[in-house]
């Protein structure tokens, strides 16, 4: 592997480094998107349950909105649930902003990385062919084991441009579609929450 990395030129260290950093975002992304950190599943019967009974308060909203992005957007228009649908609506879309936002964390980079790492390689072809026109200026086309230096490198650095953007660019694809299908969940909840808080609300 060394000899690999050896032979692909400088170029080829950028390209372990976004690989590097790739797959810590990968691994952080995959950690913290789970379906159950992001929407409960106990959550909404709970907030359902207790808003039933009436016994939402101040300390059941702080924990309430710290216990996932879900709890935030629907904490947020608990709060306001007396200041009617138009407020709460607007609380929870200001909510649901900054959720997103911090869903959306690292994808940015990700894709970036997804994006650079062949134009890296294909930097590295370029430099690997310059080599080889260079040697054959030289030495002419006699001596092969001249002119593979130039090609291996050529040939090396696309390959390991191309092994790191592809998973990269599918892992932010996935994650990109993940955070939409959680987006269209959360959305769903808070707009129930606010036609039965308003409801309760017109009802007394």
């Amino acid at each position: 592997m060394f000899e690999l990395i050896k032979n692909g030129g400088w170029l080829m260290l950028p390209i372990i480094l976004c690989s590097i950093v790739a797959m810590a975002i990968v691994v952080e992304r995959l950690w913290s998107l789970q379906r159950n950190k992001i929407l409960p599943p106990e959550l909404v019967p709970q907030l359902w349950k207790l808003a039933k009974e009436k016994e939402i308060d101040d300390v059941t909203l702080r924990r309430i909105k710290l216990n996932s992005p879900l709890g935030a957007i629907l904490a947020s228009g608990l709060i306001n649930k007396h200041h009617g649908r138009e407020m709460m609506k607007t609380s929870i879309e200001e909510t649901g902003r900054q959720v997103v936002h911090e869903l959306e964390r690292f994808l940015n980079p990700l894709g970036t990385i997804a994006s650079i790492t062949p134009l890296l390689g294909l930097l590295g072809t370029v430099v690997g062919m310059i080599k080889v026109f260079a040697a054959i200026m030289i030495h002419g086309v006699g001596d092969p084991g001249i002119l593979a230096g130039g090609i291996s490198e050529a040939l090396l650095t696309t390959a390991a441009g191309l092994t790191v953007a592809i998973p990269s660019l599918i892992f932010h694809r996935y994650f990109e579609r993940l955070i939409d299908d959680y987006v269209l969940k959360m959305e769903e909840e808070a707009l129930k929450m606010v036609d039965l808080m308003a409801g309760d609300r017109e009802t007394v």
